[in-house]
């Protein structure tokens, strides 16, 4: 197969380790390019979730793959994110073409790059943490029991339907809370004179520039391998944001084992 060159790919929110990470198409979309520079922007293998029991081998060939691109001269940097925090305490490692950092920031073409996870800027993060690692356990849930409904609709030949979009795009706290990640991530990114500002977190991919009284920034946000299956592609001085086909019809029979297991786990949590 003939791989595409990519100068810069941008991927986060992988999820590695839970019910809702979509690992075969991230393998597949490995597949077809050849990236100069590969940032793991946060969220890649989900340490806040993780279990012994559910680790299936589509989720560890991710890890391969991207251990085998930076064996074969892609340099890959891992940006840490909430999910992955416990990694924060290598950070300022460097292995070969693999550097473990928070944040970092890039010269692309005489324009500079802001990258990080995001999750900075998240409240619920830093000062109320269970709630946060609640919540995670609720969308893995939501997104798992989803995989279901489209699975069932499929079969009626009716359109699949987003649990979660439809959460978010009527709860107005979730919509609020969106608009002011974004805000203050492009205000501070034209206070310090970034032509890009690089997040994941929220799972909301998107493009777009930015204006304020002080000056203009490009944000970018890299989306998620859960629900939308994007990743920030740049090339020849340009930006684009690619999104790969997802099959929710395909619902691996190991999730449906894990389902009550998963259940039982949420319950618990609630209980505590």
């Amino acid at each position: 197969m003939k791989k595409r060159k990519v100068e810069v790919v941008v991927i986060s929110d992988v999820h590695l380790g839970t019910f809702g990470c979509h690992a075969k198409e991230l393998l597949q979309y490995l597949a077809t390019i050849k990236p100069k520079l590969l940032i793991l922007n946060g969220d890649i293998i989900d340490i806040w979730q993780f279990r012994k029991s559910y680790f299936p081998q589509s989720h560890l060939k991710v890890i391969k793959k991207i251990i085998s691109l930076s064996s074969k001269g892609t340099k890959v940097y891992y940006l840490t994110g909430n999910h992955d925090e416990f990694l924060r305490k290598f950070t300022d490692l460097h292995l070969g073409n693999l550097s473990l950092l928070n944040k970092l920031v890039l010269d692309l073409d005489g324009k500079k790059a802001w990258i990080f996870h995001g999750d900075v800027f998240d409240a619920s993060i830093n000062h109320a943490k269970w709630l946060a690692k609640l919540g995670g356990w609720g969308y893995d849930f939501l997104i798992l029991t989803n995989r279901f409904l489209n699975w069932i609709l499929a079969r009626m030949n009716k359109e699949p339907y987003s649990l979660s979009k439809k959460i978010k795009d009527n709860v107005k706290s979730a919509v609020k809370f969106i608009t002011k990640f974004e805000n203050v991530c492009t205000d501070l990114a034209i206070e310090n004179k970034y032509d890009y500002v690089i997040c994941g977190h929220i799972h909301e991919p998107k493009m777009e520039v930015v204006e304020n009284e002080n000056g203009k920034t490009t944000y970018l946000n890299s989306g998620d391998w859960i629900e939308n299956l994007t990743a920030l592609e740049y090339n020849n001085k340009k930006w684009k944001l690619y999104k790969h086909a997802k099959n929710d019809v395909d619902v691996e029979e190991e999730q449906f084992e894990y389902e009550n297991q998963l259940a039982e786990q949420f319950i618990t949590i609630i209980k505590k």
